[in-house]
């Protein structure tokens, strides 16, 4: 398995689009908030100062991560899709852990993760590197989101 983690570039941006959707698709349904930030990922992502990262491998991008502003040094940790057959490979603890060292470069405090408790993969990975969960506020971004994940870094 040769993968390489990459940064974003617009060339991508249909990637990181497809792969959100055919993951939303699988386990839920597509917000309204996700067909906006999922359009237009330089517009909600990239220019408010957060980033999306790919992996590639072999030539092909297979998995993706986001990184959103929520506010000053906190950003949320979003928008995680692997490919279907590429799963079970460890790429998505891979991209966990480039990710966390991005944002510490960076000097962020705080990640923040909404997900759902039926992802209990995803859920043990987010422990596993020391996220906690907290509570949930009422209007979250998500109809889906029933957890909600916080790592002081």
């Amino acid at each position: 398995m040769n993968i390489e983690i990459i940064p974003f570039s617009s060339q991508f941006a249909g990637e990181f689009q497809k792969l959100n959707l055919a993951w939303l698709k699988k386990y839920f349904w597509v917000e309204d908030h996700d067909r906006e930030v999922l359009g237009n990922p330089e517009k909600y992502i990239i220019e408010p100062g957060g980033n999306i990262f790919f992996v590639k491998e072999d030539g092909h991008i297979i998995g993706t991560v986001a990184l959103m502003k929520m506010e000053d040094g906190v950003f949320e940790l979003t928008k995680m899709a692997i490919t279907p057959e590429s799963q079970g490979k460890k790429i998505g603890q891979k991209l966990m852990e480039h990710t966390l060292n991005y944002a510490k470069d960076k000097g962020w405090k705080t990640l923040i993760i909404y997900s759902n408790r039926k992802l209990e993969n995803a859920i043990y990975v987010y422990l596993k590197y020391g996220f906690k969960e907290i509570p949930i506020e009422a209007n979250n971004p998500y109809t889906r989101g029933d957890i909600k994940m916080k790592l002081d870094l």
